[in-house]
């Protein structure tokens, strides 16, 4: 695997700060709200950035509810980025759903049911 650029990596860790802040702050649609951005993967050429982010609801429709929210406000969080980052162009925003943390917490879950006396 090539090593990542330093600036790519640097501006991948901003966005990432900067997009959390936006969301926390800025965007006001109850659909994201108690999302966080886990992660951010810009491409070398600086023209898209995947935001990776984790929803902390059990409700069965909140995957649908969050992905709509973000594509709502994905506008308003890329023009906000736009006048925060110090860069010649603000990068196309695609968010993605990270479910590394539901995997971990069931992978947790079956060692937990693994270490259980039997009854």
């Amino acid at each position: 695997m090539a090593q990542k650029n330093f600036r790519v990596g640097r501006l991948e860790q901003e966005i990432q700060r900067e997009v959390n802040d936006i969301l926390l702050k800025r965007i006001r649609d109850p659909r994201v709200a108690g999302i966080t951005v886990t992660g951010v993967e810009v491409t070398g050429d600086l023209q898209q950035a995947t935001i990776y982010y984790s929803v902390f609801s059990k409700e069965a429709n909140a995957d649908e509810q969050v992905a709509a929210g973000l594509e709502a406000a994905s506008g308003l969080i890329r023009k906000e980025l736009g006048s925060r980052l110090t860069i010649y162009k603000t990068p196309e925003l695609k968010f993605v759903k990270d479910d590394s943390v539901e995997y971990g917490n069931h992978i947790d879950d079956l060692i937990r049911k693994l270490n259980q006396p039997d009854k």
